[in-house]
């Protein structure tokens, strides 16, 4: 059995405000409600020279430009069967059946995904992560598994192999 090591970061600094709703059950839309998101990353790989999988700041800082995106906003997933999202102009508009809701484009993030679940919440970010391009990060980590809390306790996580430029 070879050895492991990781790292597991969770800071006040990866904390984000957002408003959401999924769909669920085929047909059911939930109303627009929000959360104080947390996320917590942990990362596996090698030893380097210094005895570290990886820098805990370069990891952190990473994690917390991409978090500082999503802070205040609506989510909006864009890739879903059931939840239609439409730029027009500086507005964006969100439908599902006969309900509609209009936001200011600045106020939203819109995110590639199929809802806007804790689970593939984590999945964006971590593909995010990947897509940093730091050394620090793609030189050492080998795993990760990115996990988003919704509600003091209520963790979805997301767990792949790294790959850098995800």
């Amino acid at each position: 059995m070879s050895e492991k090591f990781s790292v597991l970061l969770e800071k006040e600094q990866l904390i984000f405000s957002a408003a959401h709703f999924i769909t669920f059950a085929g047909n059911i839309c939930e109303s627009i409600h929000g959360h104080n998101y947390r996320v917590r990353c942990e990362v596996t790989g090698e030893l380097d020279e210094n005895g570290y999988v990886v820098d805990f700041i370069a990891l952190r800082d990473a994690l917390e430009a991409i978090v500082r995106q999503l802070d205040h906003k609506v989510l909006l997933a864009t890739q879903s069967s059931l939840i239609g999202v439409q730029q027009q102009g500086d507005e964006v508009v969100a439908t599902f059946e006969q309900r509609r809701w209009v936001f200011p484009e600045d106020n939203c993030m819109l995110l590639p995904i199929a809802n806007t679940t804790a689970e593939l919440m984590a999945k964006f970010i971590a593909d995010q992560l990947m897509k940093v391009g730091d050394p620090r990060l793609d030189n050492a980590i080998k795993e990760i598994a990115l996990s988003v809390d919704e509600n003091e306790g209520q963790w979805g996580t997301y767990r792949t192999a790294w790959r850098s430029g995800a």
